[in-house]
């Protein structure tokens, strides 16, 4: 199986903690993917997914005007780019995680997502 640098997203869709709910659904609605990573300076601190969305709705009437940062999935796991799909794979579906940032000597660099391991 490849390296998920192989079959990672190189085009990062990012929102800083302070976006709303309302903004960063629209973000990855117009850019057509299912989480934005949560950047602060030039630091991953979290993820903010569909789920979160459903999440923050669900449990709050005015979520929409909330933080991200109060949302977002803080520190995610992250992997390198030099792990296996196949290793890639597992962890997701062990975590239940869709997608996963990817990093190379510390730096993000891409994200994976479920649908990227089930095109290959």
């Amino acid at each position: 199986m490849p390296a998920i640098r192989e079959l990672m997203s190189i085009d990062l869709i990012s929102v800083p903690p302070t976006a709303t709910v309302a903004e960063a659904a629209q973000v990855m609605s117009l850019q057509h993917v299912g989480a934005a990573l949560v950047i602060d300076g030039e630091d991953l601190i979290g993820i903010f997914t569909e789920r979160d969305i459903v999440r923050a709705l669900a449990a709050e009437h005015d979520a929409a005007t909330h933080d991200v940062g109060e949302w977002m999935t803080k520190d995610p796991v992250t992997l390198d780019a030099d792990a296996s799909a196949q290793e890639t794979l597992a962890l997701m579906l062990a975590k239940g995680f869709r997608h996963v940032p990817v990093t190379e000597t510390g730096r993000l660099v891409g994200i994976v997502s479920m649908r990227d391991l089930s095109i290959r």
